[in-house]
Protein backbone atom coordinates (compact mmCIF):
# COMPACT_ATOMS: atom_id res chain seq x y z
CA UNK A 1 0.00 0.00 0.00
CA UNK A 2 1.04 3.67 -0.60
CA UNK A 3 0.44 6.69 1.58
CA UNK A 4 -1.44 8.37 -1.86
CA UNK A 5 -3.80 5.44 -1.88
CA UNK A 6 -4.46 5.61 1.68
CA UNK A 7 -5.09 9.06 1.34
CA UNK A 8 -7.25 8.22 -1.12
CA UNK A 9 -9.57 5.66 0.54
CA UNK A 10 -9.68 7.85 3.08
CA UNK A 11 -11.22 10.70 1.14
CA UNK A 12 -13.29 8.14 -1.19
CA UNK A 13 -14.98 7.51 2.03
CA UNK A 14 -15.69 10.67 3.14
CA UNK A 15 -16.37 11.92 -0.29
CA UNK A 16 -19.13 9.59 -0.95
CA UNK A 17 -20.68 10.01 2.87
CA UNK A 18 -21.00 14.17 1.91
CA UNK A 19 -22.92 13.04 -1.37
CA UNK A 20 -25.25 10.97 1.05
CA UNK A 21 -25.69 13.53 3.34
CA UNK A 22 -26.50 15.95 0.97
CA UNK A 23 -29.32 14.01 -0.88
CA UNK A 24 -30.79 13.81 2.41
CA UNK A 25 -33.91 16.03 3.20
CA UNK A 26 -32.22 17.18 6.26
CA UNK A 27 -28.86 16.39 5.92
CA UNK A 28 -25.83 18.39 6.25
CA UNK A 29 -22.29 18.59 5.80
CA UNK A 30 -19.87 20.13 8.00
CA UNK A 31 -16.27 20.70 7.32
CA UNK A 32 -13.97 21.76 10.41
CA UNK A 33 -10.51 22.07 10.78
CA UNK A 34 -10.22 19.03 12.99
CA UNK A 35 -13.27 17.42 11.64
CA UNK A 36 -15.36 16.20 8.79
CA UNK A 37 -19.38 15.84 9.41
CA UNK A 38 -21.54 14.21 7.38
CA UNK A 39 -24.95 14.05 9.13
CA UNK A 40 -28.05 12.57 7.07
CA UNK A 41 -30.16 13.22 10.61
CA UNK A 42 -31.68 10.14 9.87
CA UNK A 43 -32.55 7.09 12.48
CA UNK A 44 -29.86 4.72 11.08
CA UNK A 45 -26.72 5.98 12.25
CA UNK A 46 -24.57 4.82 9.96
CA UNK A 47 -25.64 7.24 7.91
CA UNK A 48 -24.69 10.39 10.63
CA UNK A 49 -20.94 9.95 10.07
CA UNK A 50 -17.48 11.99 11.15
CA UNK A 51 -14.19 11.69 9.76
CA UNK A 52 -10.86 13.35 10.37
CA UNK A 53 -9.49 15.58 8.19
CA UNK A 54 -5.62 14.82 8.26
CA UNK A 55 -3.31 11.95 10.18
CA UNK A 56 -2.97 12.74 13.54
CA UNK A 57 0.08 12.45 15.70
CA UNK A 58 -1.05 13.32 19.11
CA UNK A 59 -4.03 12.26 21.76
CA UNK A 60 -4.79 15.66 21.96
CA UNK A 61 -5.30 16.29 18.55
CA UNK A 62 -7.55 13.23 18.16
CA UNK A 63 -9.71 13.98 21.02
CA UNK A 64 -10.51 17.52 19.64
CA UNK A 65 -12.05 15.78 16.63
CA UNK A 66 -14.19 13.34 18.35
CA UNK A 67 -15.35 15.80 20.87
CA UNK A 68 -15.96 18.32 17.93
CA UNK A 69 -18.15 16.05 16.35
CA UNK A 70 -19.98 14.75 19.68
CA UNK A 71 -21.23 18.16 20.56
CA UNK A 72 -22.20 18.56 16.84
CA UNK A 73 -24.55 14.98 17.06
CA UNK A 74 -25.06 15.96 20.62
CA UNK A 75 -27.58 18.19 19.80
CA UNK A 76 -29.49 15.75 17.45
CA UNK A 77 -31.66 12.71 19.15
CA UNK A 78 -29.78 10.21 16.88
CA UNK A 79 -26.65 7.54 16.94
CA UNK A 80 -23.85 8.45 15.03
CA UNK A 81 -20.73 7.15 14.16
CA UNK A 82 -17.00 8.11 13.91
CA UNK A 83 -14.62 6.13 10.60
CA UNK A 84 -10.63 6.43 10.81
CA UNK A 85 -8.39 4.35 9.43
CA UNK A 86 -5.65 3.11 11.99
CA UNK A 87 -2.92 4.26 9.27
CA UNK A 88 -3.78 7.76 9.80
CA UNK A 89 -2.63 7.56 13.37
CA UNK A 90 0.52 7.73 14.65
CA UNK A 91 1.66 4.62 16.60
CA UNK A 92 1.04 5.49 20.52
CA UNK A 93 -2.12 7.02 19.43
CA UNK A 94 -3.47 4.14 17.55
CA UNK A 95 -2.71 2.24 20.19
CA UNK A 96 -5.00 3.97 22.52
CA UNK A 97 -7.47 4.51 20.06
CA UNK A 98 -10.20 1.97 20.92
CA UNK A 99 -9.84 3.28 24.85
CA UNK A 100 -9.83 7.11 23.85
CA UNK A 101 -13.29 7.20 21.94
CA UNK A 102 -14.75 4.43 24.53
CA UNK A 103 -14.24 7.66 27.42
CA UNK A 104 -16.79 9.07 24.59
CA UNK A 105 -19.10 6.71 24.71
CA UNK A 106 -18.26 5.24 20.78
CA UNK A 107 -17.46 1.47 20.75
CA UNK A 108 -15.92 -0.34 17.75
CA UNK A 109 -18.85 -2.13 15.51
CA UNK A 110 -18.03 -1.73 11.72
CA UNK A 111 -14.95 -2.93 10.24
CA UNK A 112 -13.90 -2.32 6.39
CA UNK A 113 -11.22 -2.68 4.24
CA UNK A 114 -10.50 -0.01 1.33
CA UNK A 115 -9.81 -1.33 -1.94
CA UNK A 116 -9.21 -0.31 -5.54
CA UNK A 117 -9.26 -1.43 -8.80
CA UNK A 118 -8.07 0.52 -12.11
CA UNK A 119 -9.67 -2.27 -14.10
CA UNK A 120 -11.62 -5.75 -13.08
CA UNK A 121 -10.38 -9.17 -14.11
CA UNK A 122 -12.64 -11.73 -15.92
CA UNK A 123 -14.95 -13.32 -14.30
CA UNK A 124 -14.17 -16.69 -13.59
CA UNK A 125 -17.52 -18.49 -13.18
CA UNK A 126 -20.43 -17.45 -15.43
CA UNK A 127 -22.66 -14.45 -13.81
CA UNK A 128 -26.00 -15.11 -12.14
CA UNK A 129 -28.87 -14.61 -14.71
CA UNK A 130 -30.54 -11.38 -13.38
CA UNK A 131 -32.97 -8.85 -14.58
CA UNK A 132 -31.04 -5.44 -13.86
CA UNK A 133 -32.99 -3.05 -13.81
CA UNK A 134 -31.67 0.95 -13.37
CA UNK A 135 -32.98 3.09 -10.00
CA UNK A 136 -34.81 6.16 -11.31
CA UNK A 137 -38.18 5.57 -9.52
CA UNK A 138 -39.82 5.45 -6.46
CA UNK A 139 -39.83 1.53 -7.11
CA UNK A 140 -35.70 1.89 -7.47
CA UNK A 141 -35.47 3.68 -4.78
CA UNK A 142 -37.11 1.69 -2.06
CA UNK A 143 -35.67 -1.47 -3.35
CA UNK A 144 -31.73 -0.08 -2.72
CA UNK A 145 -33.57 1.14 0.62
CA UNK A 146 -35.15 -2.63 1.27
CA UNK A 147 -32.22 -4.90 0.39
CA UNK A 148 -29.70 -2.84 2.58
CA UNK A 149 -32.25 -2.64 5.36
CA UNK A 150 -32.15 -6.55 5.43
CA UNK A 151 -28.75 -7.23 5.24
CA UNK A 152 -27.51 -4.99 7.83
CA UNK A 153 -30.67 -6.40 10.17
CA UNK A 154 -32.44 -2.92 10.46
CA UNK A 155 -35.98 -2.42 9.85
CA UNK A 156 -37.50 -1.62 6.34
CA UNK A 157 -38.91 2.13 7.84
CA UNK A 158 -35.07 3.36 8.70
CA UNK A 159 -33.82 2.17 5.67
CA UNK A 160 -35.81 4.01 3.92
CA UNK A 161 -35.59 7.33 5.67
CA UNK A 162 -31.96 6.99 4.94
CA UNK A 163 -31.69 5.50 1.60
CA UNK A 164 -34.64 5.83 -0.43
CA UNK A 165 -34.55 9.84 -0.67
CA UNK A 166 -34.46 10.70 -4.31
CA UNK A 167 -32.15 13.23 -3.97
CA UNK A 168 -29.16 10.06 -3.27
CA UNK A 169 -29.86 9.14 -7.14
CA UNK A 170 -29.16 12.31 -8.61
CA UNK A 171 -26.28 12.92 -11.41
CA UNK A 172 -23.70 11.93 -9.42
CA UNK A 173 -24.96 9.05 -9.33
CA UNK A 174 -25.75 5.41 -11.19
CA UNK A 175 -27.65 2.66 -9.18
CA UNK A 176 -29.24 -0.53 -10.20
CA UNK A 177 -31.26 -3.27 -8.47
CA UNK A 178 -30.80 -7.37 -9.55
CA UNK A 179 -34.26 -8.70 -9.48
CA UNK A 180 -34.78 -12.50 -9.54
CA UNK A 181 -38.67 -13.25 -10.96
CA UNK A 182 -39.64 -9.31 -10.94
CA UNK A 183 -38.09 -9.28 -7.01
CA UNK A 184 -35.54 -7.36 -6.04
CA UNK A 185 -32.36 -9.45 -4.75
CA UNK A 186 -29.41 -7.54 -5.06
CA UNK A 187 -28.22 -3.77 -5.58
CA UNK A 188 -25.20 -1.86 -6.32
CA UNK A 189 -24.80 2.16 -6.60
CA UNK A 190 -21.66 3.80 -8.15
CA UNK A 191 -21.03 7.52 -7.31
CA UNK A 192 -18.88 9.70 -8.94
CA UNK A 193 -16.26 10.83 -6.36
CA UNK A 194 -13.23 13.16 -7.27
CA UNK A 195 -13.31 11.45 -10.55
CA UNK A 196 -13.07 7.94 -9.57
CA UNK A 197 -15.98 5.53 -9.29
CA UNK A 198 -16.85 5.15 -5.63
CA UNK A 199 -18.92 1.84 -5.23
CA UNK A 200 -21.71 1.76 -2.31
CA UNK A 201 -24.83 0.01 -1.11
CA UNK A 202 -23.41 -3.73 -2.71
CA UNK A 203 -26.15 -6.00 -0.63
CA UNK A 204 -28.16 -9.12 -1.52
CA UNK A 205 -30.87 -10.44 0.24
CA UNK A 206 -30.06 -14.24 1.81
CA UNK A 207 -31.71 -15.97 0.08
CA UNK A 208 -30.17 -15.28 -3.37
CA UNK A 209 -26.04 -15.20 -1.80
CA UNK A 210 -23.56 -17.33 -2.79
CA UNK A 211 -24.99 -17.32 -6.65
CA UNK A 212 -22.76 -14.69 -7.86
CA UNK A 213 -26.08 -11.57 -7.51
CA UNK A 214 -23.32 -9.11 -6.15
CA UNK A 215 -20.65 -9.65 -8.83
CA UNK A 216 -23.03 -9.82 -11.22
CA UNK A 217 -24.56 -6.36 -10.66
CA UNK A 218 -21.57 -4.35 -9.46
CA UNK A 219 -19.97 -5.67 -13.05
CA UNK A 220 -23.49 -3.74 -14.70
CA UNK A 221 -23.13 -0.97 -12.76
CA UNK A 222 -19.41 -0.37 -13.27
CA UNK A 223 -19.89 -0.53 -17.04
CA UNK A 224 -22.36 1.97 -17.04
CA UNK A 225 -20.31 4.20 -15.16
CA UNK A 226 -17.57 3.85 -17.40
CA UNK A 227 -20.49 4.73 -20.02
CA UNK A 228 -21.66 7.75 -18.48
CA UNK A 229 -18.80 8.95 -16.76
CA UNK A 230 -15.63 7.76 -18.66
CA UNK A 231 -14.19 6.51 -15.36
CA UNK A 232 -12.42 3.12 -14.85
CA UNK A 233 -10.80 3.39 -11.32
CA UNK A 234 -13.01 2.36 -8.77
CA UNK A 235 -13.13 2.40 -5.13
CA UNK A 236 -15.15 0.73 -2.02
CA UNK A 237 -14.93 -0.43 1.42
CA UNK A 238 -15.47 -3.97 2.01
CA UNK A 239 -16.73 -6.14 4.72
CA UNK A 240 -15.04 -9.14 5.63
CA UNK A 241 -17.89 -11.44 4.42
CA UNK A 242 -17.53 -9.00 0.86
CA UNK A 243 -14.11 -8.98 0.42
CA UNK A 244 -13.05 -12.44 -1.33
CA UNK A 245 -15.31 -11.91 -3.93
CA UNK A 246 -14.01 -8.01 -4.97
CA UNK A 247 -10.12 -9.82 -4.59
CA UNK A 248 -11.54 -12.35 -7.01
CA UNK A 249 -12.94 -8.95 -9.83
CA UNK A 250 -9.43 -7.62 -9.06
CA UNK A 251 -9.89 -5.47 -6.57
CA UNK A 252 -7.14 -5.18 -3.88
CA UNK A 253 -6.20 -4.34 -0.40
CA UNK A 254 -5.34 -0.45 0.58
CA UNK A 255 -6.18 0.22 4.24
CA UNK A 256 -8.27 -1.01 6.98
CA UNK A 257 -11.01 1.62 8.75
CA UNK A 258 -13.24 1.43 11.79
CA UNK A 259 -16.25 2.75 12.54
CA UNK A 260 -17.19 3.56 16.11
CA UNK A 261 -20.40 3.91 16.87
CA UNK A 262 -22.63 6.31 19.83
CA UNK A 263 -25.92 5.54 20.58
CA UNK A 264 -29.03 7.38 19.91
CA UNK A 265 -30.28 9.88 23.18
CA UNK A 266 -31.92 7.16 25.68
CA UNK A 267 -30.93 4.50 24.13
Amino acid sequence: MSRIEIDESHAQFRGAWRLFALGLPAGEVVERAEVFITAGNVAWSLMNMAFLTRPVETEAELERAVDSAARYFGQGPHGWAFTLTPDWLAPEVRARADALLATRGLKPGMLTTGMVADRLKEPVRPLAPLDIRPVRDTWGHNAIADVNAASYDMPQALGREALAAPGIFGPESRGFVGCHDGAPASTTVALRVDGIVYIALVATLAEHRRQGAAETVLRHTLEEAKRAWGLERTVLHATAAGAPVYRRMGYRDVTSFCSYFAPAKGA
